[in-house]
């Protein structure tokens, strides 16, 4: 229990100033791996981890369950901070949702997000009311286990085409803060401009961006604009499935074997896991 705590609060003073990577594995291999670059912290993701089991991404395709061992299983990979993506608490009615974040916090994690998707194409985002309310509710379960879990709020607006989306997201964020949440996230934005309302619109609470492509930013340029934690979200995965479609794509259609030019040498990760199986 003490060094769940300290994970915990290490997490916290990471959002209390500055601005930090935190990266997402999709397995206990790529977690240690990124631990043994330096990461401060690490977040699952919904994504990466849907892919490796063959399922697409959303709460409907990886059960409650399922998520659960897995954001289990990450953090039990290293003696860093995890946050989980909990994709939208896999419920809709905020009594569920809190039962199922006190399932979350049970796993060890240092920080959860909820987000406001529905995964309905008709109405791809909960009311504001009822999104609020779902938040109250993750911060009510997260507040009765006392264990200083941070709540990310996420705003789904860009990612499901809403109008109007950064007015929209800020609205929501704002809203989201005032319910309980210790930090906000709105995952889409890329510009300066966008990213710098977000953050002053919310001030002074801790913002994550997602940089999952080339956007021609680094983490210096984010954290002059007042960023706290930037997340990568499935681009580390879609980085390995690049590779592996590549090289299976040449095999197939080309017999050629070109595409394993460049590879990490077998030893090499042999040996990265032989020494790191005795850290543990």
């Amino acid at each position: 229990m003490s060094d769940l705590m300290a994970r915990r609060a290490v997490f916290r003073r990471l959002h209390e100033g500055g601005c930090f990577l935190i990266p997402n594995p999709w397995d206990i291999g790529t977690a240690r791996y990124l631990r043994h670059l330096g990461f401060q912290a690490l977040a699952t993701t919904s994504s990466g981890y849907a892919f490796s089991r063959g399922l697409p991404d959303g709460e409907w395709a990886v059960s409650r369950d399922a998520a659960l061992g897995h954001i289990a299983e990450i953090v039990a990979a290293t003696d860093l901070p995890v946050n989980a993506d909990f994709e939208s608490g896999y419920a809709r009615e905020p009594d569920a949702v809190e039962a199922n974040v006190r399932l979350c916090v049970a796993t060890g994690v240092a920080g959860l997000s909820i987000e406001d998707s529905t995964g309905e194409s008709a109405r791809p985002l909960y009311e504001l009311a009822e999104a609020v309310e779902r938040i109250r509710a993750a911060r009510a379960a997260i507040d009765a286990a006392g264990g200083d879990v941070l709540l990310t709020a996420r705003a789904e607006c860009h990612l499901v085409g809403h109008p109007d989306p950064l007015r929209e997201s800020i609205r929501r964020l704002q809203a989201y803060a005032e319910a309980g949440a210790d930090v906000l996230y709105a995952p889409g934005p890329r510009t300066r401009v966008d990213i710098a309302a977000i953050v002053a619109a919310v001030a002074p609470k801790p913002v994550n961006v997602l940089v999952s492509a080339n956007i021609s930013l680094v983490l210096a340029d984010l954290a002059s604009l007042g960023v706290r934690r930037v997340s990568v979200g499935s681009g580390l995965a879609r980085m390995a499935w690049t590779g592996f479609i590549a090289a299976a794509t040449a095999l197939a259609r080309e017999g050629s074997f070109a595409r394993f030019e460049g590879a990490v040498p077998f030893a090499e990760l042999n040996d990265f896991f032989r020494e790191d199986s005795k850290r543990g």
